[in-house]
Parts: structure tokens; sequence; C-alpha cells
């Protein structure tokens, strides 16, 4: 009913931190309740007192116009993708996708709605979804419902994981191309931007990306030497990851005990003797990088204080911002309470839990000698230092793209170059044939979960339009040899199949707890239990795969 907002066509769209619902043009038919595959969305009767905050942001959004900001545009209808034109005697077009996580999948979805369209996806690690399985808060368990519609696109005929496969090590691209027309990389940016300040690399420091990727047992990071041991834990930045990592340093671990986390984290936390987790940012209130929805639910979840100074600067900022969005995080901030009867904002005290946030504070060096010891800030803009103990230092400053091996990459943006998702050649400005890219390799780290679908469906665009023009190459290798090659260079590939197997048994493993999974955390664990289903009745097995191949070339 276009009363979902901002839409394609409107500024905003694929950068604004929320959607917001028209409340004159809605007519309470629910669809879009039902159809939103994160619990984005709710009936404004059933919001919990948490959410209450939502119906005066909301409002706000279609206030009367305040002079010089735009009131939002009437809506158009969002891009229809074009159907792909299959010519006589071409192959139906078919893709390979580098990554599992959202712009991967929902690229494969936009695909897939063509006929005729066959998409293979390749991911490194032997479960796929990418950072909603390994880099969203465990208590976040609506964000990752997200990962129902990627089952949903796994499961249609024409779709292929080749999971536990690494491109650039048991695959090249151009072995890809030979039996695809195109390769789209949807690899993200796996690499954290690295704070360099000295002390940074003792025992004790770390970055928040890797802890949460530890909170959520990703196999590469199961391991990771997580001392919880001390009272204060700093992090540095403070974007929507560094709140999600205090929050749950700061939950009650009985509350996390009903979710994904995984076992190893849970035993930490359940121990841990983490009082307070100071969030240091280098410049003022007005310029925080954590989202407004994230910092209502920070403060809706947990105890969240200023220091009188930081109040102060609360304050001030408020009285000369104009950016309605800033000014509604202002408000919130201007609520927070001090840290009170706990003791001055220097100690923890012994109350609950809580989250102080500082700004202003500039990094120096990580104070310690065998290991971290805490973090001496200068106060941004002069020679004051101060000092914050703590015996945990995490960095939450950005991600980085890497390079991938066979295409350009730009070091200073940390991308591969590319035209609307048409992977370019910086030197001649020419598109390279049949390489596209989507999601934080293609744009940088920006924007959310939702983002990715804009961004990929702009790729997909590209991409069958040159399929239709005739652009892409028809690949040579009949597509029976596709799995024989990925076998032969990597037996312990899973599939579809194995996949299936491995969330079966983490659903089980958490079923008598009333958890919605535990997770295995061991790649040897995760390929025992797809082991078990990819072996069961090989000559099923050896049909189904014959008839699919079979069906194929009849789908256009």
């Amino acid at each position: 009913m276009n009363c979902i907002h901002p839409t394609p066509d409107e500024p905003g769209f694929a950068t604004s931190e929320m959607l917001y619902i028209d409340p004159v043009a809605c007519v309470d038919c629910g669809a879009c309740v039902n159809a939103c595959p994160v619990g984005a969305i709710a009936p404004d009767n059933r919001l919990d007192v948490r959410q209450l905050p939502f119906v005066e942001i909301n409002a706000s959004y279609y206030a009367p116009p305040v002079a010089g900001v735009k009131p939002p545009p009437t809506s158009k209808l969002a891009p229809v993708l074009p159907a792909a034109a299959v010519h006589v005697g071409r192959q139906p077009l078919t893709v390979a996708i580098v990554g599992s996580g959202p712009a991967a999948m929902y690229a494969a979805d936009e695909l897939l709605v063509q006929p005729g369209v066959r998409v293979n996806v390749f991911e490194k690690l032997p479960t796929p979804y990418g950072l909603v399985r390994a880099g969203v808060a465990p208590d976040h368990p609506n964000t990752k419902r997200v990962t129902q519609l990627f089952d949903r696109v796994a499961r249609d005929r024409r779709f292929r994981f080749f999971l536990n496969v690494e491109i650039g090590k048991h695959l090249r691209h151009a072995e890809l191309l030979a039996h695809h027309h195109a390769v789209l990389y949807a690899v993200g940016a796996p690499n954290d931007r690295r704070l360099d300040i000295d002390g940074m690399g003792l025992p004790g420091t770390g970055t928040a990306t890797a802890l949460v990727a530890w909170i959520n047992g990703h196999p590469d990071f199961a391991h990771l030497p997580v001392d919880l041991g001390h009272e204060r834990v700093v992090i540095i930045g403070n974007g929507n990851v560094a709140l999600d990592v205090a929050r749950v340093l700061t939950a009650d671990p009985d509350d996390l005990a009903r979710t994904d986390i995984a076992d190893h984290a849970l035993r930490a936390l359940r121990s841990s003797a983490v009082r307070e987790v100071v969030i240091a940012a280098r410049r003022g209130p007005a310029y925080s990088a954590f989202t407004l929805p994230e910092l209502v639910g920070l403060t809706g979840a947990c105890d969240v204080v200023l220091d009188a100074g930081d109040h102060r600067r609360v304050l001030d900022d408020r009285a000369t911002v104009s950016d309605p969005l800033t000014r509604s995080k202002l408000d919130v901030l201007a609520t927070l309470g001090s840290p009170g009867e706990g003791g001055p904002a220097s100690a923890p005290g012994i109350g609950r839990r809580r989250i102080r946030l500082a700004y202003r504070l500039t990094p120096r060096r990580v104070l310690g000698q065998r290991r971290a010891g805490g973090v001496e800030f200068a106060v941004t803009g002069t020679d004051e230092l101060r000092r914050i103990d703590a015996g945990l230092v995490l960095t939450s400053i950005g991600y980085r793209g890497r390079p991938i091996r066979d295409l350009p990459f730009d070091e200073s943006a940390a991308v591969v170059p590319n035209d609307g998702g048409r992977v370019v050649d910086p030197d001649t400005g020419q598109p390279v044939s049949g390489a596209y890219v989507a999601g934080w390799i293609k744009r940088g780290p920006t924007g959310f979960i939702g983002t990715n679908k804009s961004c990929s469906l702009q790729t997909v665009q590209a991409l069958v339009a040159d399929f239709n023009a005739g652009k892409l190459t028809d690949p040579v290798a009949k597509p029976a040899a596709l799995a024989k090659l990925v076998r032969a260079r990597q037996p312990e590939v899973v599939d579809s199949l194995g996949w299936r197997a491995i969330d079966a048994a983490e659903v089980a493993r958490g079923a008598d707890d009333g958890r919605p999974r535990v997770k295995f955390t061991a790649t040897a664990d995760m390929l025992a239990a797809a082991a078990s289903a990819q072996r069961a009745s090989p000559p099923a097995r050896r049909l189904l795969a014959r008839l699919r191949d079979l069906a194929e070339p009849m789908v256009s």
C-alpha cells in the first residue's frame, strides 16, 4: 500500500537506520508483519515496553515539515527485475556466488526469480549465512530469522551449496568461469580495522568483532583467549557492534542460556567478574556511530549511564543540532542516569552491571607490561590525559575488505573497484567480463542486513542485462563436471543435504534445554554431522543428481 518508507527512490533508502510506517496510508492488512523476514514490524497495539519509544520515533518521521528539512516524498513501487532472455542456442544463465551471507543469499533470491537460472553458492565454512550466523548477537533472535528466507531460497532445485570450499584455494576464478556465465563475489569485509597505538597486541587486547564471533561459536574463534576475570572492559569505538558486545557482557547469563550462544561463551559469562563496560568514543555525542534503534534497545535492556561531563555534552549538542535523527539519539542520551550509588565513574562498584558511554576520549596507549591493565586517553582536542583501568580492551572501529585473488582491489577504499556491481579494471576503466560484486566488498562496510537486498538487486540487474546483451561467455564445461571437480579438489565438500543435517543436529542439541540450537564450534564436528547424511543412500543421491542435471536444460 506504499505506506513503508523510505522506498528505493527516496533519500535515505539503503542507509536509513529503520523503516517507518505511515499510519495514514497503512490499512492494517498485516501483510508486512507476516512477510518481514526479521520480525522488524509489529502492530502498534502489541508492542512491549521496550518497543514503545518507537511509536514516538515513527510519528516524528511524519511530523509537520521543519524549516530546512525535506519531508518524505511520495513513493513509487520498487523496480522490477527484467526476465532473463535465453537466446536460441545459448545455455541458461548459470551463476557462481562466492560467499553465503545476506548479500549472497539476496542475490541468489533475485536470480532465481528468473526462469531457467541456476545458482551455485560457494562458502569456505561448512555452514552458510555469514554474519547472520556468526556476527549477530545471540540475544537478537528476530534478526536471525532472516535465515528462514535464506533456507527457502536454498531449497530451490536450481540452487546448490558447495560449503567448506574456499575459492582461491580449492578453485580459482578462471575455473569458476569455465563452469558459469558469471561469478558474483559477496565475501564481505572480513578484516578488522586496526588501532595503531602502543600496547595493542598485549594479552587482554582484541577486537569486538572477534569477540562476537567467539560468542557465536565461529570455528575460527572458538579458542580465542577471553579473560573475563576483571571488573571492567573498555571498548574503543561506539558503533552497533560495540553496543552488542557491551550488552552481552553485562547480560544475565540465565537470559543468554535461552539463546544460541556458544556453550564456551556461556560458561565464561557465568563466571565473569565484569561489572562495567566503558564504550569510549573520540568525538562528542552528536557523532555517535550507533543507530537509534540499537540505542533504544540497549537502554531498555540494561543499565546505561553517563558521567556528569558527558551529560553536559549531550545537552550542549542537543541545543545546536537540527538533524531529526541525531536529535532523537540525543533525546535518548539525555534521559540516561549517572553512575550513582555505584561510586564515581572510575569505580564499577558492587551494584548491577552497567554500561558507561564516554565521549571525547582519544586513545593514546594501552597500559600494562605483560598484559593489558587499562587505557590512557587524551581528552580530544586537549593535552589532558585520563586513565581508565580495565582487564580487557577491545577495539570496534570498523571492518576492512580483503583482496580477492585474480580480481583488482582498491587498497585505499578496501573494496573491489566496480560500477554498479560490475568489477572494473582500474587501469582501463573497462568491466572485467563475468566478474561482479555485492555487499561490503562492493560498497564498503556500511548499512545493515536489509541494505544488502537493494545492493544485491542492483548487481543482479547489471549481471542479467549483460547476459541478455550477449556479453557473457557460455560455460565450456557440462553442469555435472562442476561437482566432480569440486570433490576432487575438496573431498570434504558439504552440500545442501549436509548443511540440513548440521542444522538439524544443532537444533536437536538445543531442544532439551529449550534453546533454538546448540552450535557445533569445531569444523570436524560439523563435517561429521554432514557426512552422516551425505553418505546415506548413495544410489538415491546419484539418481537425484542425474535427474537434476537432466532437468536443468529444460527449466528455461
